[in-house]
């Protein structure tokens, strides 16, 4: 019988674990049977347990992880790439044994126009091989699997999953967060979240992000880093110690492209915010609660703890704190370089931890029923609707997890529908079960809906939402474990979401009921015109980008990749308007283009790019 190492002896010395708190509560209570989290003693020739990459804009990177060395083994690893029928080594990199991972970074620019087979080599005789793909800009359909929340009640293996994703062939792999669920043993569950999905990670780029229970709390408001004091962490900011926190997201974002600014948050608290272009399709990767102020002290305590609200007489505005920050000046600053930046791109998408609204009516194993939960991005509501108005600019949706409660909705800032679709994917396993439950009735209802409860409705914060699809997590659902499929067309600039329930094969049965939802590309900017440009006719560019700046604001009001070569640009003030179509060298710029009334005759703009 093989001997099992204790979880956490590679990872902190004693006095560094005894100076952590307490492990704070899970949100609900553990199952009565929960299998112990152990880490194999392995031969000495399978240490590489798996391996996570990305390549984009000419990068590639990668991190590969250990189980635990031994004194006097070889704390290096070596990465070789099949070229020309022979295995020509890479780099070598060295082994971190807090976490035991080696990071790689290929040669750049990295060649990116066709497939390579690659292999890690450890000195005791450990192989790892897979495939770093080429980049699919020539499909037509980019593929994104969306997981999420990898729950503890099950340590079983993936299997149902791993042959779906075989079959379905994403392009992308994004885990949304919460794929440890153990606290202050990222590193044992880490390698076990490797044994389970490692069989469709060695050969397809893959985006991790940790969340609240990866870094070892039940609910997180980073605060910009600050230290929390509370074992909840509602008063803001991290209790567990800054060393670990740092190597949870090495761990999980390591191999992802480099911060977009790599300075540390407080205490320093490393960032892992960024880009990534894949296929045409250009995904900003954000940090949801890495600034989100934490409620304790800020609002009313209207529950029975401070980020839950029961009290029916609540005012929903006044919660509404106009200093509590969501997504931080950083990351806002990001979006708006994001949003304008289309080269090489066709369409876009935001990828982060949780949906910017309240979708969760009940919740935990009794279903109690929840009034407002200021854990969910809905709050705060000002912090919401900047983050909405920076991403609706480049028209891009929102892939998310975190909820246990798989949905699709449109966000609603100012009116229902003027604002991204977003699609929260499944609990992988669920701990903690949450459903969709409006007592009031829509304002209206979505015809198109196979489900009942759907339409226009607000959240408990006073956010505008439509509801398109959900599957509840309660028993008749399976607990509504499953994850999903995302489908960028990019020839009709159309986005399809499905969901897929846990045990389905895809090669026969059909999506979850309501299931698939296609949106179009520009109903991710669904505001309603008060107002015309002229028309755009263009010659000398195929399919160029087109960017509008209000100029008494100075401020982008949006841009985007059009099709073909004419478009008619939407404005919602009246006034006077830069219009910039074209990219670097090959662009033209049109000052002081005045715009139309709503009802006035069409006007036609000639535009020749050089």
């Amino acid at each position: 019988m093989k001997r099992l190492f204790p979880v956490l002896v590679t990872l902190f010395s004693s006095s560094v674990l005894l100076s952590a708190q307490s492990p704070p509560k899970n949100e609900s209570p553990p199952p009565r049977k929960r299998e112990p989290l152990v880490i194999p003693d392995v031969p000495r020739n399978e240490l590489i347990c798996f391996a996570l990459y990305t390549t984009s804009r000419g990068v590639f990177k990668m991190s590969a992880f250990l189980y635990p060395l031994k004194d006097g083994e070889e704390r290096k690893l070596t990465l070789e790439v099949m070229w020309d029928g022979k295995w020509q080594p890479l780099i070598e990199a060295p082994v971190e044994e807090l976490g035991w991972m080696a990071q790689f970074r290929g040669v750049s620019p990295w060649d990116d126009s066709r497939d390579h087979r690659y292999r890690i080599t450890h000195a005791g005789g450990s192989l790892y091989e897979g495939v770093i793909r080429r980049n699919p800009v020539e499909k037509d359909e980019i593929v994104v699997a969306n997981f999420s929340c990898n729950g503890n009640n099950d340590r079983g293996p993936r299997e149902d999953i791993i042959r779906n994703i075989k079959a379905q062939n994403p392009d992308l792999l994004f885990f949304a967060g919460d794929q440890s669920y153990d606290h202050k043993e990222h590193y044992a569950a880490w390698l076990l979240f490797g044994r389970q999905f490692g069989e469709i990670c060695r050969d397809r780029p893959v985006v991790t992000i940790p969340d609240d229970h990866d870094v070892g709390h039940p609910n997180l408001w980073g605060e910009g880093g600050e230290i929390s004091r509370v074992p909840t962490g509602n008063d803001g900011g991290y209790f567990m110690p800054v060393p670990y926190v740092n190597m949870v997201q090495r761990a999980q974002c390591g191999h992802l492209p480099d911060p977009v600014d790599p300075t540390p948050v407080k205490n320093g608290i490393t960032v892992y915010y960024t880009s990534l272009l894949l296929g045409g399709i250009d995904f900003a990767i954000l940090e949801d609660r890495k600034w989100k102020t934490g409620p304790a002290g800020l609002v009313p305590q209207m529950g029975p703890r401070p980020d839950h609200i029961n009290d029916l007489a609540y005012d929903r505005q006044s919660i509404d704190v106009p200093e509590a920050q969501l997504l931080g000046a950083r990351q806002l600053k990001f979006l708006e370089s994001w949003t304008n930046s289309w080269n090489g791109v066709e369409m876009k998408c935001v990828l982060s931890q949780t949906p910017f609204v309240g979708t969760a009516h009940l919740h935990g194993g009794k279903a109690d029923r929840l009034l407002a939960d200021l854990d969910c991005n809905g709050w705060p509501q000002s912090g919401r609707n900047a983050a909405l108005r920076a991403i609706r600019r480049g028209f891009a949706v929102h892939l998310c997890g975190d909820q246990h409660l798989s949905t699709v909705c449109q966000y609603g800032i100012n009116a229902w529908g003027d604002a991204p679709w977003v699609f929260a994917s499944p609990a992988i396993a669920n701990i903690y079960p949450r459903s969709w439950d409006p007592l009031e009735k829509p304002k209206r209802r979505d015809a198109a809906s196979a489900l009942p409860a759907t339409g226009d409705y607000y959240d408990g914060f006073g956010n505008k939402l439509t509801m398109r699809a959900y599957f509840n997590a309660v028993p008749e659902n399976n607990m509504g474990v499953g994850y999903g499929i995302a489908r960028f067309r990019k020839s009709t600039r159309e986005v399809t979401f499905e969901l897929w329930k846990r045990g389905a094969d895809v090669t026969k049965d059909k999506p979850v009921t309501g299931w698939p939802i296609t949106v179009r590309q520009q109903d991710n900017y669904g505001r309603a015109p008060l107002g015309w440009l002229p028309t755009l006719k263009i010659t000398g560019a195929k399919d160029p980008v087109v960017r509008i700046v209000e100029e008494s604001s100075g401020e982008t009001v949006y841009a985007l990749r059009i099709q073909g070569n004419q478009f008619r640009p939407k404005i919602f003030n009246a006034g006077s308007y830069t219009v910039v179509v074209g990219e670097g060298d090959h662009q033209v710029t049109l000052p002081n283009v005045s715009s139309l009334p709503l009802d006035g005759p069409e006007q036609n703009l000639e535009i020749i790019i050089p």
